[in-house]
């Protein structure tokens, strides 16, 4: 009975080892603002793309003369090469980039160099 409650003592101290380990891993590499800053970043992505798609997307619709500039596409040797969805993609993306442009300079105090 020795050998067996002596093997239990063991694995618990391995796995006491293992847990110390993890959490100096949790505290060393910052894990949890990391998962923040993702959890974050993907609402301020949902933010932006609502702002992109249901504000200044419609302007943009006006400005054109059939308002659906997004399914612009053209055809080259059977290939469809969809234009309006690439721009509203390059859109969505130059926004986005804006956003968190303006966040990092204004939150983060940090000087752009010229």
């Amino acid at each position: 009975m020795k050998k067996k409650n002596g093997s239990s003592l063991s694995i618990i101290k391995k796995a006491k080892s293992q847990q110390t380990e993890f959490l100096d891993f949790l505290k060393d590499y910052n894990i949890l603002q990391l998962s923040i800053a993702v959890v974050i970043g993907n609402a301020v992505k949902e933010l932006v793309s609502s702002l992109a798609n249901n504000l200044i997307m419609p302007l943009v619709g006006m400005l054109t003369p059939s308002g659906a500039w997004r399914e612009i596409s053209v055809v080259i040797l059977g290939s469809e090469f969809k234009l309006g969805l690439f721009l509203s993609s390059f859109l969505d993306f130059i926004i986005v980039a804006l956003v968190v442009f303006i966040v990092i300079k204004k939150v983060l105090k940090i000087e752009i160099k010229k």
